[in-house]
Order: C-alpha cells, then sequence, then structure tokens
C-alpha cells in the first residue's frame, strides 16, 4: 500500500473550559420544534420569565412571539406555555459541540464541551381555547382511516381480473382426461403400440399416450419392457422398440 492511500490518524484533545457550564435541558411540544425549524435566525422566538418569591416554587413560563406565530397563520398553536422542572439526580449529562467544515481545505474544528446539564424541564401548554381546538384537530386527523372505498362511474381499464388462467385450465383438462381413462389388458395394449411402430420407428409419451389411451404411469411399465428411451440426441426424448421386436432395417 503506498502512502498517499493511508489515513492519518490524528488524536485530538477536547476542549474542557466550558465544563462547569450548567446548561438547561427542555423538551418542548411537536408542534414549537417545527415552527422553530422554519424560522429564520433573525426574529425573536419567544420570552422567557422566571418569577421568585419568597416561601413559593419558582414558576417559569414561556411565551411565543408574534412574529414566530404569525409565520402560518392558517397554523394556529398555543402562545403561552409553563415550564415544570425536575432535577437531575445520579447522573451526569453534558453536551457536547463539535461543527463541520464547510470547505475540503478548511482545518476541522476542535470537539469542545459546551456545559454540563443540571436541570431538565418540560414545556407544556395551557389548556386554553387554542389548545383545545389543535387538539381537536389532531383527534379527527387520526381518527380518519388510511383507505378509503371509492365508487367508480366508469370502468377501469387497467386492470381486469381473470376467472382462471391458461395453464390451470389445460391441467384440470388434462386430469379430467386422463381420470376417465382406464387400464385395459396388457397384451392390447402392446398390440397398439407394435401398430403404432410399425408407422413411426419414434414416438415421444404424449402422442403415445394419445393413441393407447392409457394412463402415462401405467402406459411407462409396459414400454419399459418393449422399448429403449433414448437420452441422446438426435432423438432424444424418444421411445423406440428394443431391437428383438425391431422387424425394420
Amino acid at each position: 500500500m503506498s502512502k498517499a492511500n493511508e489515513t492519518v490518524k490524528v488524536d485530538k484533545e477536547l476542549d474542557m473550559s466550558n465544563a462547569g457550564r450548567s446548561i438547561w435541558l427542555v423538551k418542548v411540544p411537536k408542534y414549537m420544534a417545527k415552527k422553530w425549524e422554519k424560522a429564520p435566525g433573525n426574529i425573536e422566538l419567544g420570552k422567557l420569565k422566571i418569577a421568585r418569591q419568597v416561601g413559593h416554587k419558582t414558576q417559569m413560563s414561556l411565551s411565543l412571539s408574534d412574529a414566530l406565530i404569525n409565520l402560518d397563520p392558517l397554523e394556529k398553536i398555543p402562545r403561552h406555555h409553563r415550564l415544570e422542572p425536575s432535577v437531575v439526580a445520579k447522573q451526569t449529562l453534558g453536551v457536547f459541540s463539535h461543527s463541520v467544515p464547510t470547505v475540503a481545505t478548511e482545518p476541522e474544528a476542535e470537539q469542545q464541551v459546551v456545559g454540563r446539564i443540571f436541570q431538565k424541564l418540560e414545556c407544556r401548554p395551557y389548556a386554553d381555547d387554542c389548545y383545545m381546538k389543535m387538539k381537536l384537530e389532531s383527534i379527527r386527523r387520526a381518527s380518519q382511516p388510511t383507505r378509503q372505498t371509492k365508487s367508480l362511474e366508469k370502468i377501469v381499464n387497467n386492470f381486469k381480473p381473470i376467472s382462471d388462467h391458461k395453464h390451470n385450465i389445460e391441467d384440470k383438462q388434462r386430469k379430467k382426461t386422463e381420470g376417465k381413462k382406464c387400464c385395459s389388458d396388457k397384451n392390447a395394449v402392446q398390440d397398439v403400440l407394435f401398430k403404432a411402430f410399425e408407422k413411426h420407428q419414434y414416438y415421444n409419451i404424449k402422442d403415445l399416450v394419445t393413441i393407447t389411451r392409457q394412463p402415462i404411469t401405467y402406459l411407462k411399465e409396459i414400454l419399459r419392457e418393449m422399448c429403449d428411451y433414448n437420452m441422446k440426441n438426435p432423438h432424444k426424448n424418444m421411445w423406440e422398440l428394443k431391437k428383438e421386436y425391431r422387424h425394420y432395417k
């Protein structure tokens, strides 16, 4: 292997300068996350309010901005939300950052620890009229069946069902014909075969079944006694009388 094709691995240090920074981990509803994904980077997403009172639990709320709400006027979402905290205990959670170079020649950015999560919060909307209407619409869409029956006014010509296929019909006809056949006397079948071989030297099994009108299994038993089965060309898969029964040159 040439040196040009070798992959050079370089160990890089992890930037731990911000490891002591405290960060919140907030779980937001799907409709809010979708709004944030659509939002451009130059608008205000919302305002966070923290109310502290002596002797009372800290109250936190998030209000979405008008610019975010009006991104899609037809899609109404709740504006006001409450943040319910939960303490992170018996585990250590961290946030890592790693930027990907936009140009191939640009050096790869270093990995760094952005901070340590010390508190989890869940963002929940207040049960106002807007939220209730949104939930009703969500339930209505979920209750709609994925498949619906439609009545056709015109005949669809791209597919016409077949009651039975050709090979099935031929197979049934063959079984019906063979079922009617009964095993004749062995000597009588041999006489019919000798007369047939007086006309032609070689026969395939299909023609012999037609001539003798005997079941194919029974007919093969008789043929093995008085005929040879050719395995090679030019008369491959054909039956011929054994030498002791041949009268032709």
